[in-house]
C-alpha cells in the first residue's frame, strides 16, 4: 500500500487546482474609436487611455466577456453566486455610454444569462448558442427576429466565439476553429490547436481554447490558455503562433488595433490579470 503524506502546502495547491479546474478567467478586451482599452480581471472593468493611464471604468462586475456597439457604448455583465445556503446565481447586464452614463439594461434575474450575447456585428445583431447535441447557434437581429445561424446539426462543443463586422462568426468547437459565414456555410479553418504546458495542467479541455478576435486582413486568433501561447489562423488555414506569455502567465483574449499594435489579456496562475501590449515594432510594455 502507498500512503501519501499531505502537508498544508500540497493541500492548498490541491484546492488551487481543483478550483481553477471547474472555474475559468475573463476573455474581455475590447478597443472604443478613441484608442481606450476596456478590460475585465471578474473583479472590476479596468480603463487604459492612450496616454497610458490605467483606471476602473466600472466598479464590482464579475463579467467575463466585453463588447462596444457602433456608439462606443460599453456592454458587460454581471454574475454573483448567493452561496451554499441557497445555491442560487443570478446576473443583469450593464452599459456605460461614452459619456460615463452606467446603467442596467437587464435588470437583476435569477440564473444565467440566456438569449442574449456580447458577439455582435456592425448592424447590431446578436449572435449566441445554445449549448446541447447538437449545439444551435442564433441570431437576433435589432428588430427583435431570432433566427437559427448555420447548420442545425454540425456543432457539438461550441465555446468561445466572435463576430466580424459583416457577420460572419468564428467559433471553438472542441480543439477546432470554425468559420461560418451569414449564407450559413460552414468552414472548419483548423484542427488540433491545443497544446498543453506542463504549467498549464490545471486547465480543463473546455478551457483549453480561450478568447477569439480578428483583424482587419481576415485573420483570426485564439488564446491557447492551456499551452500560453496565441494562434494566428490565415483565411486559408494556416497556423502560426504569434505571441508566447511567459510563465506565469497565459492568455486568455485579445485585440489587434487599427494600427497593428497586438493587446494581450493574461491570466495568472494566481488568478491576477494583466495586460501586455506588443507594437508592431517588437516593443511590450506591461499595464
Amino acid at each position: 500500500m502507498i500512503v501519501v503524506k499531505m502537508t498544508m502546502c500540497t493541500a492548498s495547491a490541491l484546492v488551487f487546482l481543483l478550483a481553477t479546474t471547474f472555474s475559468h478567467p475573463g476573455v474581455g478586451i475590447v478597443m472604443d474609436k478613441r484608442g481606450n482599452v476596456f478590460y475585465t480581471d471578474l473583479k472590476h472593468v479596468w480603463k487604459i487611455a492612450p496616454d497610458g493611464k490605467t483606471s476602473i471604468a466600472v466598479h464590482n462586475v464579475h463579467t467575463h466577456e466585453l463588447c462596444l456597439d457602433t456608439l462606443d457604448n460599453l456592454y458587460g455583465e454581471h454574475l454573483w453566486y448567493e452561496g451554499d445556503a441557497t445555491k442560487k446565481w443570478g446576473h443583469r447586464v450593464w452599459r456605460l455610454s461614452g459619456d460615463g452614463k452606467l446603467e442596467d439594461i437587464v435588470p437583476a434575474s435569477e440564473g444565467f444569462l440566456k438569449n442574449y450575447s456580447f458577439a455582435r456585428d456592425r448592424n447590431g445583431a446578436m449572435y449566441w448558442a445554445e449549448r446541447g447535441v447538437p449545439t444551435m447557434l442564433y441570431e437576433r437581429s435589432t428588430d427583435g427576429k431570432i433566427s437559427t445561424y448555420g447548420p442545425k446539426d454540425f456543432f457539438k462543443d461550441v465555446r468561445w466565439f466572435t463576430a466580424t463586422a459583416d457577420g460572419t462568426l468564428f467559433l471553438s468547437e472542441g480543439n477546432s476553429i470554425c468559420k461560418v459565414t451569414p449564407d450559413g456555410k460552414v468552414t472548419t479553418l483548423a484542427k488540433n490547436l491545443i497544446d498543453r504546458s506542463i504549467s498549464q495542467i490545471h486547465v480543463s479541455d473546455k478551457h483549453a481554447l480561450m478568447g477569439l478576435w480578428t483583424d482587419k486582413s481576415g485573420n483570426v486568433y485564439v488564446a491557447v490558455y492551456a499551452g500560453r501561447v496565441v494562434k494566428r489562423i490565415s483565411p486559408d488555414g494556416k497556423v502560426n503562433v504569434v505571441a508566447k506569455s511567459s510563465f506565469p502567465w497565459s492568455p486568455t483574449g485579445g485585440l489587434v488595433a487599427p494600427n497593428g499594435d497586438k493587446w494581450l489579456l493574461e491570466c495568472s496562475m494566481t488568478n491576477a490579470v494583466r495586460v501586455r501590449r506588443i507594437a508592431v515594432n517588437g516593443r511590450e510594455h506591461i499595464y
